[in-house]
């Protein structure tokens, strides 16, 4: 169950990095001549995944007869990414598989391997990955919050949000053309200028005592004018959001958006989740491929969809 050596390296080349033990694909940040902020490709931060202590099950282990040796459980010597543990023993659970005909943590890539070409898919539900996710467009995440089981989105709020940290999303097809790419930095100038002069009349409404941009709290009221002001604002808008998932509905989503036919923009975003999912456990995501299409943009398959 193990990918090619094009995830590696493709991990290496869009500058991946393992932070405090968590895998990150960071974007940089480009700006127009008048000053606009964008980014051409998205952020993928892992923040939060399993830690596993099966110390506790001791005395769980040894309340059975003792001649089905069930504490060996926990001397195995090989040691598993949290998520695959956790997931190798809720599958173990099942069947109650602790003693010595256990499948050993040695071989567990080919236990998941079994388990998720029968479409055994529950056990992955266990465990999670978070991600803080930058770079990405407002129609990007439209797409992505779609995936709702298994999965959880804090997303920023452009009613609560002013205009001080608007940046914008440069779509994959613009880039490599210099008129696109024109059209698209005067489009953002236009859009985050327009955002501003609109705030600041609204804002002066507001203070002229308008009773439709009227509240009680300082809150309130720059909610008020933010939540008008905000409907002008493109879908290239840069809409960053805390996601959560279990390996399951990863790799749902995955298979789904890193498809050859998914969308561009969230085909790179899927790619790059999965090289970061990939770093951080190589056992649950060993059975992918990542291919290199036609266009020069990738794809991530696998012959087990939909575990």
């Amino acid at each position: 169950m193990e990918t090619t050596g094009l995830a590696e390296e493709l991990f290496e080349e869009l500058g991946g990095k393992i932070e405090d033990g968590f895998p990150a694909i960071h974007s940089p940040v480009y700006r127009t001549a008048a000053g606009t902020p964008y980014l051409r490709a998205p952020g993928v931060v892992m923040i939060s995944r399993p830690q596993v202590g099966l110390g506790g099950l001791s005395g769980f282990l040894e309340g059975f007869d003792p001649g089905l040796r069930f504490p060996e459980y926990l001397e195995d010597p090989v040691r598993l990414p949290g998520s695959s543990q956790l997931c190798k023993t809720a599958g173990q659970t099942c069947y109650m598989s602790f003693g010595p005909r256990r499948t050993r943590n040695a071989d567990a890539a080919g236990y998941f391997e079994r388990l998720i070409s029968a479409g055994h898919g529950s056990v992955l539900e266990h465990a999670s990955f978070g991600f803080l996710l930058y770079g990405v467009s407002r129609s990007v995440t439209h797409e992505l919050v779609r995936h709702r089981a298994g999965t959880a989105f804090s997303q920023v709020s452009q009613r609560y949000v002013s205009g001080s940290v608007l940046r914008f999303v440069e779509r994959p097809e613009y880039r490599e053309s210099g008129e696109l790419h024109r059209l698209f930095e005067e489009r953002i100038d236009r859009a985050a200028a327009e955002y501003g002069e609109l705030a600041d009349r609204l804002l002066r409404l507001q203070e002229a005592g308008d009773e439709r941009l009227a509240a009680d709290r300082a809150t309130d009221a720059r909610k008020k004018v933010q939540q008008a002001a905000r409907s002008l604002l493109p879908n290239e808008t840069e809409a960053p959001l805390v996601f959560t998932a279990n390996v399951r509905a990863l790799r749902h989503i995955i298979e789904m958006r890193a498809d050859a036919h998914a969308e561009s923009e969230i085909r790179g975003l899927a790619l790059r989740l999965f090289l970061c999912l990939r770093r951080a456990d190589p056992i649950l995501f060993g059975d992918y491929r990542v291919l290199r299409l036609p266009d020069g943009t990738f794809t991530v398959t696998t012959e087990h969809r939909k575990a």
